[in-house]
């Protein structure tokens, strides 16, 4: 048994842990990475590096199978899982490595293990005791399921998905999230028989309905099926497939079913609850700087109720690494936190929906206008339809950037500035937009809210 003291001890080594180590490293902490696993948690190794490593091989799949469009001969001859897997693996152990060599070159300890919280806000490794003046909690998360719906055979979640050594020829993905649609586009594009089920009214149920209704009428022209407003009922398998029962009694079979209803808090067997941390349905309540209720631990990622995103967790542990040195950094509420869906066509948005802006604002205050991106010129070169959207309060600040269509992700930052720094649309119309980009839509919808529609009827 050993005992090492630190300025700050981080449980847990995924995107908002390793933030917060670097971070706290650069501001002269001494710092105690804890990692069951490997540094760089579900986001390098089993989320959001991997899978979209496979969405860009399935966009070169679309591309090849469609490049007689645009004058070049090439034949798609389907997809060699193996190289598949050799890409993508490659990609993560590349930044694996340089995320490894950022934290020693920082001074950072890293711990392998699993740690347990004590009472006395020390952490347990095995035998080893680590203590800090300050602990921050960063466990993630884990792929639920429903409840009698077991894991294993031919029900996957996305990280058994990702280890598949095949192209299946027919797959039902529950749910019509952000995951459930990502390897719905990925698995489209490779040839795969797709059917997604969602028991809301619609895809991305979360986005503004004109993104979710755009997503759905791009995901009936691509042969993506999808079940809406009807639950799951049940799910049976036998040694070459699986048949999934909605409540209407509906069924379909496939060769594997995906369920991705969404991640919860990995936080059992953590000694969170029984030190005190106060605890809601498995997550760590904290208030807007981030602190638990217990003096000295903090919280941020996955664990902490709100947006399950990489990035998200990766700020707040900056943050609360900022936080402990004295630097009072900035809140950024949810709303000013971007969300991309990394489909084909891409879904991202940053602010209110105008539902959300009519709930909080008033239906008479609000203001929406809608581009359609059949008017962007780039956008017409790379063959992608969809929209953008834009909300703003009437005579007031943009509120809400919506947007849909192939790549459109890039153009998020300036949506996410316009609604950070609370601009109206009369203070970007006179800013140019490169021709052509997409970015021109954006300009385009700024000069119709200003008062200036260029090509609006």
């Amino acid at each position: 048994m050993t005992e090492q003291t630190f300025d700050i001890v981080i449980l847990g080594g995924g995107s908002g842990g390793y933030a917060a180590a670097l971070r706290a490293a650069e501001l002269g902490k001494s710092v105690a990475l804890i990692e069951k696993d490997k540094v760089g948690g579900t986001c390098l190794h089993r989320g959001c590096i991997p899978t979209k490593a496979l969405l860009h091989a399935a966009e070169v799949a679309d591309h090849t199978r469609d490049a007689s469009h645009v004058g070049v001969r090439a034949s798609f001859d389907g997809v060699d899982p193996e190289g598949l897997r050799a890409y993508r693996e490659g990609i993560v152990a590349k930044k694996f490595k340089g995320l490894e060599g950022l934290i020693k070159t920082r001074g950072i300890t890293t711990v392998p293990g699993t740690g347990v919280l004590q009472p006395d806000r020390s952490v347990l490794v095995g035998d080893d005791v680590y203590r800090g003046a300050d602990v921050i909690l960063a466990t993630g998360s884990f792929s639920r399921s429903l409840p009698g719906l077991e894991i294993g055979g031919r029900i996957l979640t996305s990280e058994q998905a990702l280890d598949l050594a095949e192209i299946p020829a027919r797959v039902v993905i529950l749910g019509g999230g952000v995951i459930g649609v990502e390897f719905a586009s990925v698995w489209r594009s490779f040839g795969v028989e797709v059917t997604i089920v969602e028991a809301l009214d619609h895809l991305v149920p979360n986005e503004d309905i004109a993104l979710s209704k755009g997503l759905e009428r791009a995901f009936r022209k691509r042969g993506i099926a999808y079940s809406l407003g009807v639950r799951f009922a049940s799910a049976t398998q036998t040694q070459d497939a699986v048949t999934v029962t909605l409540e209407d009694g509906k069924t379909f079979e496939a060769d594997y079913l995906l369920v991705a209803v969404g991640r919860g808090p990995a936080t059992d067997g953590t000694g969170f609850a029984e030190s005190g941390v106060a605890m809601e349905r498995g997550f760590v309540i904290t208030d807007e700087l981030l602190r638990t209720n217990l003096p000295g631990v903090w919280a941020v990622g996955d664990i902490v109720p709100g947006l399950q995103l990489a990035h998200r967790g990766f700020q707040q542990g900056i943050f609360v690494a900022e936080e402990i040195a004295g630097l009072r950094p900035i809140v950024v509420p949810e709303t000013l936190i971007p969300k991309i869906t990394y489909s084909s066509p891409e879904v991202a948005s940053v602010g209110l929906t105008e539902a959300k802006a009519a709930d909080e604002h008033g239906a008479d205050r609000i203001v929406a206008y809608e581009y359609n991106l059949a008017g962007n010129g780039k956008s017409e070169i790379i063959g992608t339809a969809g929209l953008v959207k834009v909300v703003r309060l009437k005579d007031g600040p943009i509120i809400g950037v919506h947007l849909l269509g192939d790549r459109v992700g890039e153009l998020l930052t300036e949506g996410q500035l316009a609604v950070g720094w609370e601009a109206h649309p009369e203070d970007i119309a006179p800013f140019i937009h490169a021709h052509p980009t997409q970015s021109e839509a954006l300009g385009e919808a700024f000069l119709a809210l200003a008062g200036k529609p260029l090509h609006a009827l």
